[in-house]
This record gives C-alpha cells, sequence and structure tokens, in this order.
C-alpha cells in the first residue's frame, strides 16, 4: 500500500511540473531543474527508515550523476536547437550519458 501512496504522490508531482511547464515552458524548465526526484526519493527513504549510510550513498550517487546529466541536456538542448528531432536528440543524449558515467567511472577507478 505504500508503495502506492508512493506513485501517486510522485506521479502527481510530475504532473503538476509537466502542466506548469506546458503554460510556462521557461518556468517548468526551472521547476523541472530543481531535483524533485532526488528529493522525493529521499523523502521515501526516510520515511521508510533507511540508514543514514544509505541515504548518503544515495545523495553521492546524485553528485556524481549530475555532470553527466547536465551533459545529456546540453546535447539535447543544442540538437533541438538545431531541428533534430526530438527522439533522436534525446537518443543521443542518453547515449552522451552513458558514455560519460563510463569515462567518469574509469577516471574514478583511475584515479582512486
Amino acid at each position: 500500500m505504500f508503495f502506492v501512496l508512493k506513485m501517486i504522490v510522485s506521479a502527481f508531482v510530475i504532473a503538476i511540473v509537466t502542466e506548469i511547464s506546458r503554460r510556462l515552458p521557461t518556468y517548468g524548465g526551472i521547476i523541472a531543474a530543481l531535483p524533485l526526484v532526488s528529493l522525493l526519493s529521499l523523502f521515501w527513504l526516510s520515511i521508510q527508515g533507511e540508514s543514514e549510510t544509505n541515504m548518503n550513498q544515495f545523495t553521492l550517487g546524485v553528485l556524481i550523476g549530475l555532470p553527466a546529466t547536465g551533459f545529456l541536456l546540453l546535447i539535447v538542448y543544442f540538437l533541438t536547437k538545431h531541428s533534430v528531432p526530438f527522439i533522436v536528440s534525446l537518443c543521443a543524449g542518453m547515449v552522451a550519458w552513458a558514455v560519460f558515467i563510463y569515462v567518469q567511472d574509469l577516471l574514478n577507478r583511475m584515479f582512486t
């Protein structure tokens, strides 16, 4: 039952953001740039009684993923700005994200 509640609340937040984005794209983008998924995840983890260690590891994972996510968004932005179809732009962004994460992991292993 708790899982269903999490889904409903999370879906509601996403629905609100997409409605704002539809009407006011710039403000919707600013709101979407907020770490909504991360905050919701931390909230649910806290409610479920996860350990501080797990929550810290989750937060570190989010921080590690931020540069790759920024790169994904940059790719999508530039490709769509240059009239590349959205689905192609999105796929290219996701591939770039995966490559970025892979390279980041390799560099992390090399220097730690």
